[in-house]
């Protein structure tokens, strides 16, 4: 049964089921499924409503990844936020992983290749869990993409920054250590590539 229909922006309306569905339609669509509030929509009714509503999730799925490369959860959330029904989303998401444009690892792969030079191994691992990614799909990515040396990646960004050991008084160098934790690189990395012997 529809419990509620809402008027939104650019000529949509949100209907509401009383099986805890929501959907934004056209107003015409509307017209078309005869929807209206305290009214029974038939079951064959329904189910081709979920299709044109998948369809269009799946359109706007290509969309949104024609603009970048999205993970999983992201493109889920983007769904979402269009109030396409859960089931929907999941066909969305189907469909762009057999057509190989929605690939968690290639993501996380790409991400590391391009951010590897001026992150911690820990801090990419932290920015993937985040876009949602999960922890054994971020190792295996590191473990193929991400070779070098923290030390040597510490020591590369110190070279950017003209940062001078010899040379730098305390300030500097707590300065540069509060940059560096920053990126995600571990005390005792920074303080090995710096050579630096006091306490902070």
């Amino acid at each position: 049964m529809v419990i509620r229909i809402e008027e939104q922006q650019k000529g949509k309306q949100k209907v509401l089921f009383d099986n805890g569905v929501s959907c934004s339609l056209y107003r015409a669509e509307r017209k078309q499924f005869d929807i209206r509030e305290g009214q029974c929509l038939q079951e064959e009714a329904y189910g081709r409503l979920m299709e044109l509503l998948a369809e269009r999730a799946v359109k706007r799925a290509l969309h949104l990844l024609e603009q970048t490369d999205r993970t999983e959860k992201q493109l889920r959330e983007k769904l979402a936020l269009s109030d396409y029904p859960s089931c929907c989303i999941e066909e969305a998401v189907s469909r762009m992983k057999e057509y190989r444009y929605l690939d968690d690892y290639r993501y996380a792969c790409h991400y590391i290749c391009c951010a590897e030079e001026k992150e911690s191994r820990r801090r990419m691992g932290q920015k993937l869990m985040q876009r949602g990614i999960s922890q054994d799909v971020i190792e295996q990515a590191l473990e193929a993409n991400c070779s070098a040396c923290e030390q040597d990646k510490i020591r590369e960004l110190l070279f950017k920054r003209r940062f001078d050991p010899e040379q730098a008084d305390e300030k500097e160098f707590q300065r540069t250590y509060r940059f560096l934790l920053g990126r995600g690189f571990q005390s005792r990395d920074i303080l090995a590539a710096t050579r630096y012997s006091g306490a902070f």
